[in-house]
């Protein structure tokens, strides 16, 4: 490691260092033999490191106080060798306590909680060819199907164990490839006490969970899916931190990284601390976590967890509970600030990734640029869409025309962000059930129900994003505890239902007209969002050069036959998906491959069709000039 220099000092003052890292922490010397441990507790009298290399002796190694004001310990410990388990005792008026250190980069497999010294080197990247590309497979006007995964619960293995990092990156990638998703994203991996936090409470936000492996498994788990042609988005999760003994909380013996008035420290919701942002220290440690796993894990995006949390000061709070900031409003100041650094930063070096926001408010411009005025963000999660479409969907169908806006609604808004669509977690947990088990009507009805659900995703504008065990129809809500449900593939309706989303990545990718334009009006067009009594919509949805493709959805389980729709173009229009089909569990009703045109008008069009709408399905038409090549293939 390289000195802490006068620069260094300035800019760990002004919280504008990123790199932290590479000086806070344990850090072993060339060779092996020795290292360097810095940690900053400015509140404290005396630091001491202690571990397996002085037998955990609690005064052995006293750390030193730098001069300059930083309230940095630091110190050297010859006998301290890779692999050594250690912590740091930190002493301070009328007490002290252990504490695990806050930039380890490798750290015991819980419930054991000290840090590990582990060297970041050693592993070789081989993805040299998706690190040069990948401005393509992020760029916005690129498909984006993004598959959410726990990596504790996807898949395990004999006796129910978890897969290790390296285990998980070939099956993984064997599947996320066939299935045709573009990207995954990965609950946090942060180290993380609390297994059934699912790592949204992390205690090591340096350290790869060690559940799973070291950091150069992790490592080869990314390595490997970008040479699979897959990217890799990262949950994080800088809204909070729990208060475990050995973690983040009264570090030094007061509220270092977090706010000191629990109105502003404590977090209601999750019963944690609330990360001090406007201290320039601690805005330091976020911003130098966040490009840390950009730069040493080639990660390329961050979804940014619970940003309305940070936004508001009265977030799930009662009047006299939270404090004004100092225009007396409601906002997070230096949260805004925090998340406009970080994006200027991120953008700033890594142009070819995407930062996500999930943010569940009318907050303006959270995809805007920041010199705009907006948050800066690349995307932003589209959680009106998610609640609105779910609660139609789980409306018994003859009740579904009196909610008919609950389905067209989120197009009026759908351009003022850059959204994803997500169908997340979150919608699978705590009682809710899983998807399948939202939907009304017996199994045949269900099953469709959620074809259509997919398929009303993937055709509107927007990136996508579906939680793991969606694509299989599993019946129970997601449980940590165990792997997803994969018996059910032996049976029909499911191993349909995974058909069908497979089937739906390679259409979508296939077809620009479903991803080329998803921020811009210009790429999509009602043909008829009025059709309340038949709980029918169609639309088009177009790509730069003009080209469209034809989504007609049917949500009541009556076939409607010779439903008129009204087309741009005369000719054959191919009929490329039907969810209806009966490879898919459908019930094969449909219109035999293709429909031909007729001179119109019909509504605004000049030319008709005539359709057979399946029973709660979607079907997908184009134009056959143009079709994709293989569009048969489909």
């Amino acid at each position: 490691m390289r000195s802490f220099s006068e620069l260094d000092v300035y800019l760990f003052k002004q919280g504008r260092h990123t790199r932290l890292y590479e000086f806070l922490g344990g850090h072993l010397a060339e060779g092996g033999s020795g290292a360097h441990f810095a940690v900053w507790a400015p509140n404290a009298t005396a630091v001491f490191v202690v571990g397996d290399f002085n037998h955990w002796h609690g005064e052995a190694n006293p750390l030193s106080l730098r001069p300059d004001g930083t309230g940095i310990w630091e110190g050297w410990v010859p006998k301290a060798r890779q692999g050594h388990r250690y912590k740091y005792r930190i002493c301070w008026p009328g007490g002290e306590g252990l504490r695990a250190d806050p930039f380890a980069v490798h750290a015991e497999t819980p419930p054991a909680t000290a840090s590990i010294l582990w060297p970041l080197a050693g592993h070789f990247w081989e993805d040299g060819q998706w690190m040069e590309s990948r401005r393509y497979a992020n760029a916005l006007d690129a498909p984006m199907a993004i598959y959410e995964v726990h990596l504790g619960s996807w898949r395990r293995g004999p006796g129910g164990r978890w897969l290790s990092y390296r285990e998980m990156a070939h099956e993984l990638a064997d599947y996320v490839a066939s299935m045709g998703f573009t990207h995954v994203e990965l609950l946090p991996v942060a180290e993380h006490p609390f297994y059934g936090s699912w790592g949204y409470q992390a205690t090591g936000y340096f350290a790869p969970t060690s559940r799973y492996g070291t950091p150069q498994d992790f490592m080869y788990l990314v390595d490997y899916l970008h040479r699979r042609g897959i990217g890799v988005i990262l949950d994080w999760v800088p809204g909070h931190f729990p208060t475990d003994a050995h973690g983040l909380a009264w570090f030094d013996g007061t509220a270092l990284y977090e706010h000191a008035d629990p109105r502003q420290g404590f977090h209601p919701d999750w019963k944690s601390a609330i990360f001090n942002y406007g201290r320039y220290e601690v805005a330091g440690f976020l911003l130098s976590n966040a490009l840390y796993w950009l730069r040493e894990y080639h990660i390329d995006g961050l979804r940014v967890d619970g940003v309305a949390s940070m936004l508001y000061l009265d977030y799930s709070r009662k009047p006299g509970e939270w404090v004004p900031n100092r225009y007396g409003g409601r906002e997070n100041l230096e949260a805004i600030q925090l998340l406009r650094t970080l994006n200027t930063l991120v953008y700033g070096e890594f142009p070819d990734v995407q930062t996500i926001a999930e943010e569940s408010t009318a907050w303006p411009m959270v995809s805007r640029p920041v010199y705009l005025g907006g948050l800066g963000f690349g995307l932003k999660w589209n959680m009106g869409w998610m609640h609105d479409t779910l609660r139609y969907m789980s409306l018994d169908p003859i009740f579904r025309k009196y909610h008919h806006n609950q389905l067209t609604f989120a197009i009026w808004y759908a351009f003022t962000e850059n959204f994803v669509l997500p169908l997340s977690h979150d919608e699978v947990v705590h009682g809710k059930g899983s998807l399948l088990g939202k939907l009304p009507g017996d199994i045949w009805q269900k099953m469709a129900g959620l074809r259509l659900l997919l398929a009303y995703m993937y055709t509107l504008p927007g990136k996508k994003l579906l939680f793991m065990g969606a694509e299989i129809a599993q019946w129970q809500e997601w449980n940590h505890d165990e792997q997803l449900d994969w018996v059910l593939l032996e049976f029909p309706f499911h191993s349909g239902v995974q058909r069908f989303v497979r089937h739906l990545n390679r259409l979508y990718r296939a077809l620009p007209a479903l991803h080329q334009v998803d921020f811009d009006p210009a790429g999509f067009q009602w043909e008829n969002c009025f059709d309340s009594e038949q709980s029918v919509v169609s639309f088009f949805r177009r790509d730069k050069e003009g080209r469209e493709v034809l989504v007609v959805l049917n949500a009541t389980p009556v076939p409607r036959h010779e439903y008129i729709v009204g087309v741009p173009r005369p000719g054959v229009w191919r009929e490329l998906l039907n969810s209806d089909a009966a490879w898919y569990g459908g019930s094969n009703l449909g219109n035999a491959g293709a429909v031909t045109a007729w001179e119109g008008p019909v509504r605004e069009f000049p030319y008709g069709v005539h359709l057979t709408l399946p029973p709660l399905a979607a079907v997908v038409l184009c134009h056959e000039g143009c079709c994709p090549p293989d569009w048969g293939a489909m």
